[in-house]
Order: structure tokens, then C-alpha cells, then sequence
């Protein structure tokens, strides 16, 4: 590749959620670059993934990247290390051949890594076996982590279930203004037998969901089927029962779930939409249908 050919290099760079790195975009993107000129190399494309899992070849860039490799619109790709291009081995050996099959290369700045040559393609198997046992144990020190958490009763992470605040030592303690809502959604759906009815409702007395966010029946959904609320906490492989942690009774979430499944047996119709629900989506809906017009800059309807 150091021919007189001109060759055309992509620069590809990454940071991890809760990126800990050393080394930013700005910096990875610099080192390429810097490396590319030293190799005479002419820099084509710059590809960014930030905020990116390397656990997954499904970032939005670095697809873009690869349709322009089989395009062959350069051919090299140059990255600051290899972890920041793929973790898993699988995609690392399937992502080299296709590349390679494209006449396209790939090329570490901080690792010797070559894969024109056999002892390149070997040294690159190697390496990309390190990445992925890299990510393999720190999945593991996550899932440790998590299930220590989890017997200890404390809520593994920063978001608590709605109705739920976590007290100073990380376990859940019932917020009872959200606790309240939570027991109208359980009464409401078997009274109205319809989670976007409930949804509805709530939207229309102004009752925020969880950050002040609007309801969907979604988010009805994962209140009315949430074990936690009936003091079933189920979390990293540990179950246990917290008294503590009840907010409405067994009954309620066993008829919640009855009314739910009812529709499965065959045995019961949905209940037609409210004269005001339907209102409101013809409402809405023209009002997404009159700001599409608009995007378009065609004529509106009158």
C-alpha cells in the first residue's frame, strides 16, 4: 500500500457509554490523522460512533462506513485501537473478510496490525480475542456487581420503578404521591378495561408520568404488570419478598392480569374508543397531517 498507488484512508472513532477513556473522538480522530500523513496516506472520510456499545457492529457511522467500503471508495480503515472499532470476535473476523473481499484493509495506530499478510490476519485474530475476553469480564464485574446489590435489597441502578424513591443506603422507599397514582391505574384499567383509556385520563387530569413526561399505554403496561408492586422484588437473578415495598394488593395485580388475558381467550370484545379520546386523535392527528404539509411546502388543506 506504500506503492506509488495513491491510497484513500477512513478514519473511524468511537467512545463507550460513560466513556472512561483517555483518549476523546477529538484525539482518536487526531492520532489517525496524524498517522495517515505519515504514511502518506489521503484521509477520505472520518466516521464518528459516539456514545456507541462496541459490544454491537449496529452503530449508525460505522454501517455508513461499511456500505461505503463495498462501494470501494477507499482503502483503508484507520482506527486508534482495536476496541474501538468492534469488541466481538465473530464480528471482528466476519467484518475483516467482508472488508477484505472489498480490497479494503484495516489498520490500528497504536497495534501492530496489518491484514495484507497472513502474520497480519493471525496477529489481528489475536488481538481481537483479547477485546472480546476484555468485554466478556467486564460483563461479568457488571453482573457481580448488580446481583451483590440485588441480596443486599438495594435497587441496582439509578432509576427506581415509578411509585419508588431510593432511600440513603439504595433501597427502595414508597413515594406515596406516585404510590397514589399507581393504585388509580390498577383500579382504573379494571374499570375501564383499556390501557390507552387509562392513559387518557391521566393525561387529562394533568397527572405527569415519571419526569414529568406524558402517559402512553405503554407506560400503563409496565405499572399493571410490575411484580415490585405487590412487594415482588425480582431483580439479577434474586428474588425476594419486601413488605416494605407493597403498594397495592395481590388481588389487584392478579385481576389487572385477568382483565388483560381475557382478550386471549377469545371470550371478550375491546370496549369501543370514548367519543372524547377519539376526538382528541382526529385532533392530533390532523395536527401531525398539517405539520407534514408544511415540511413539504405543499398546499394545506383547508
Amino acid at each position: 500500500m506504500d506503492g506509488e498507488k495513491s491510497v484513500f484512508a477512513a478514519i473511524y472513532a468511537r467512545t463507550s457509554p460513560n466513556n472512561r477513556s483517555n483518549y476523546s473522538i477529538d484525539e482518536q480522530v487526531n492520532q489517525c490523522w496524524e498517522y495517515c500523513e505519515k504514511r502518506g496516506w489521503t484521509v477520505r472520510y472520518v466516521f464518528i460512533d459516539q456514545d456507541q456499545s462496541g459490544g454491537t457492529v449496529e452503530r449508525a457511522r460505522f454501517q455508513h462506513m461499511l456500505e461505503k467500503a463495498e462501494g470501494e471508495e477507499f482503502d483503508v480503515i484507520v482506527f486508534w485501537k482495536l476496541d474501538r472499532f468492534c469488541r466481538s470476535l465473530v464480528d471482528l473476523v466476519n467484518i475483516e473478510r467482508t472488508l477484505r473481499q472489498c480490497g479494503v484493509q484495516l489498520c490500528s495506530v497504536t497495534e501492530f496490525i496489518d491484514t495484507t499478510t497472513s502474520a497480519g490476519r493471525f496477529n489481528y485474530r489475536n488481538l481481537a480475542s483479547v477485546a472480546e475476553l476484555e468485554r466478556e469480564l467486564i460483563g461479568e464485574r457488571a453482573r457481580l456487581g448488580l446481583y451483590a446489590l440485588a441480596r443486599e435489597g438495594r435497587w441496582p441502578n439509578s432509576h427506581p420503578p415509578f411509585g419508588y424513591s431510593k432511600d440513603r443506603d439504595g433501597r427502595l422507599a414508597v413515594n406515596e404521591d406516585e404510590a397514589k397514582i399507581v393504585r388509580r391505574i390498577f383500579r382504573a384499567y379494571v374499570a375501564e378495561k383499556s390501557m390507552p383509556q387509562v392513559a387518557f385520563e391521566l393525561n387529562k387530569d394533568r397527572i405527569p408520568a415519571r419526569k414529568g413526561g406524558l402517559w402512553n399505554a405503554q407506560a400503563v403496561r409496565e405499572v399493571l404488570t410490575n411484580p415490585i408492586y405487590v412487594g415482588r422484588y425480582s431483580v439479577a437473578g434474586v428474588e425476594n419478598k419486601i413488605e416494605g415495598c407493597r403498594i397495592v394488593t395481590e388481588q389487584a395485580l392478579v385481576k389487572a392480569n385477568e382483565t388483560m388475558l381475557r382478550y386471549r381467550t377469545g371470550k371478550a370484545e375491546r370496549p369501543p374508543m370514548p367519543q372524547e379520546r377519539r376526538i382528541e386523535k382526529i385532533v392530533t392527528l390532523h395536527g401531525q397531517y398539517q405539520e407534514f404539509v408544511q415540511r413539504l411546502e405543499l398546499p394545506a388543506s383547508p
